[in-house]
């Protein structure tokens, strides 16, 4: 009877401390407890009012076909008669419709006012190329290369609207009129992604014999695209050439090689994000060079880690591994690493690549992770994920980037669901209080340290992503959101234009090729429940550019043994149900049928994030 009476004490000690502590914050309004942030966020409230700033769907111009159909209930509280129950199709219908008109408005701007330079400049309706004025430039100049970019990186988005009279005649552009002998420096990775991945896209969607989106086959096509992606590669290759890591130079000139004055110094992202495309081409080529200098990049800065934390930084001397940038999180700099090792292993079956993110993964959790351990219960700060240092896992700012925005959507794909509802409910609170994602927002002053919007696709994507995997309805209450924003602050004359302040919806003159690539094909996808890319059978995966490719068993089987040299008993092929989520507390099971039509997140949680962003 000993241990029960002990029992008893503690189970009385412990609700005594627990009133204790609910009297404390009015002892002491200033004492912040039980928190991991270095400021109080406002609890969850038990009763909802309305959603104050967020703009409800009669203030929309298809409000009335929500309020016929259904789209929200009668009864709850606000947020759940905004965002719950049946989405009407015909109005689905008319946003999917309203998003192919946004790409086709930007893409034939493009193709009259630009083309073939590289990218539109939307106020003004002309073209832009690289700035040869200022080399310096790297805003530019790291992008554009003089190769009609926009007209390549819109190739796949064709296919998926299902155009394919004009993405034939887009293919036989490219083909015809660029070239890569250009005296241009550009950066590695935005060539890579941007570029070279379209074009394998589009030659992969060429040569399918399925042809699942309409006849988008080519007459006389003899690998065309394909032999271009091998030459814009070689010369991307004199980038991983002459360094003592093995980690490439950050830019190349596509005639010359690397410049004389190269910088030494690169981002994580940049220069461990390139095993995909890279990945792709080898194994369609069944050549392994390119493989293999992209996974000696990728295993090079995951030597680097730190022994401490498991954590990487953001930027590193490519001669002697140091660490310049110590900043580890999940955006500019370090974010399409972690989602490369990711979809390298379910494009390439390799375990290592698994067994690296798994491992990554834990660390993301374990140092960046802030709030409540889980999302839809318990009390706390809401989910959040900051910027540490990668020796201590000290906190080093309190910023997050737009960037980071696309994480819920690489969740999704692990099945840790339940937490990138969360993560994807902090984005969207942000997009609804400026129309728009500063590229930097100031989580602890309630405002934006960067306040311009390039027309950025990640939170497009996660919102996608979120409900391919849920089915709810709320995720298209959100893009129809994000697209009245794009239609409302950043249509121009000539397409769509770069926010250059949230908050006043100034606009800048540029429409970089993501939006095209990225943006309008999410949104598109979003809203197209019936697109073969959902419905013919055939697995796709999306690159970190919004490209998509098959994933099937070719890119699985390699003509080579060996991925590194030595290392050949080290290369496993896993099969794709070996693929588990690491965060022991949330996985796909966690999200019932039930909950289809109603709110991801509970009210009391949303309402919660809402204050979180200075919203309510």
């Amino acid at each position: 009877m000993q241990w029960r009476s002990l029992l008893l004490g503690l189970l009385l000690l412990r609700l005594g401390l627990q009133v204790l502590l609910g009297l404390l914050p009015a002892l002491a309004p200033g004492l912040c407890l039980r928190r991991r942030f270095p400021f109080p966020f406002p609890p969850p409230p038990a009763a909802l009012g309305p959603p104050g700033a967020a703009a409800g769907p009669g203030s929309s111009h298809w409000g009335s076909l929500l309020r016929r159909g259904g789209g929200g209930g009668a009864g709850g509280d606000e947020y759940e008669r905004r965002y719950s129950g049946a989405f009407p199709p015909q109005l689905r219908a008319r946003l999917r419709d309203a998003a192919r008109g946004m790409f086709v408005f930007g893409y034939d701007s493009y193709m009259q006012h630009a083309f073939p330079r590289d990218e539109l400049d939307p106020l003004h309706c002309r073209g832009r190329g690289p700035d040869r004025q200022d080399p310096s430039n790297l805003n530019i100049n790291d992008v554009l290369g003089n190769y009609s970019l926009t007209l390549i990186d819109a190739l796949d988005t064709l296919a998926v609207m299902g155009n394919s009279s004009e993405f034939q005649k887009a293919v036989k552009l490219v083909i015809d009129t660029v070239s890569f002998d250009k005296d241009s420096t550009v950066q590695v990775f935005e060539a890579t992604i941007r570029v070279l991945g379209s074009l394998l896209s589009a030659h992969i969607i060429i040569t399918d014999t399925k042809q699942p989106f309409g006849d988008m086959t080519i007459k006389d096509y003899d690998n065309e695209l394909l032999h271009m992606a091998r030459d814009l590669a070689v010369r991307l290759l004199p980038a991983f050439e002459n360094t003592k890591t093995g980690i490439p130079y950050p830019r190349v000139n596509l005639k010359k090689g690397v410049p004389p004055d190269g910088n030494n110094e690169t981002c994580t992202a940049g220069a461990g994000s390139l095993l995909v495309e890279f990945g792709i081409l080898s194994r369609l080529l069944g050549d392994s060079t390119f493989e293999w200098v992209a996974r000696r990049a990728v295993k090079a800065l995951w030597s680097l880690r730190s022994n401490n934390t498991g954590l990487l930084g953001n930027v590193v001397n490519i001669q002697t591994g140091h660490w310049v940038g110590k900043q580890s999180g999940l955006g500019a700099g370090s974010d399409s690493f972690y989602e490369y090792l990711l979809k390298s292993y379910i494009l390439f079956g390799e375990k290592e690549d698994l067994e690296m993110f798994n491992d990554a993964y834990r660390n993301i959790q374990n140092h960046l992770r802030r709030g409540r351990e889980a999302c839809n219960e318990g009390e706390g700060d809401p989910p959040l994920y900051v910027n540490v240092n990668m020796f201590t896992g000290q906190l080093m700012n309190t910023w997050i980037d737009s960037l980071q925005a696309f994480f819920p959507g690489l969740q999704v794909l692990i099945g840790d669901v339940e937490d990138a509802i969360c993560l994807h409910a902090f984005y969207y609170a942000i997009w609804k209080r400026y129309g728009a994602l500063p590229e930097r927002y100031n989580w602890q002053l309630q405002a934006p340290d960067v306040p311009f919007y390039p027309l950025r696709p990640e939170l497009v994507e996660s919102t996608y992503l979120l409900y391919q995997a849920t089915k709810n309805p709320f995720y298209l209450h959100v893009g129809m959101d994000i697209l009245q924003s794009l239609e409302k602050y950043t249509k121009a004359k000539c397409g769509y234009a770069t926010l250059h302040h949230v908050v006043e919806k100034t606009k800048e003159d540029r429409m970089e090729s993501f939006f095209l690539s990225e943006t309008c094909k999410y949104l598109y996808l979003l809203f197209d429940e019936e697109n073969p890319l959902h419905k013919s059978g055939n697995k796709y995966m999306f690159t970190t550019e919004g490209h998509i490719v098959s994933v099937d068993e070719r890119f699985r089987n390699s003509l080579w043994q060996d991925i590194l040299p030595g290392e050949v008993d080290s290369v496993e092929k896993i099969k794709p149900n070996e693929l588990k989520a690491v965060n022991f507390s949330s996985n796909c099971n966690r999200v019932p049928d039930e909950r289809r039509y109603l709110l991801p997140l509970k009210s009391n949680y949303m309402r919660q994030i809402d204050q979180m962003v200075g919203l309510i």
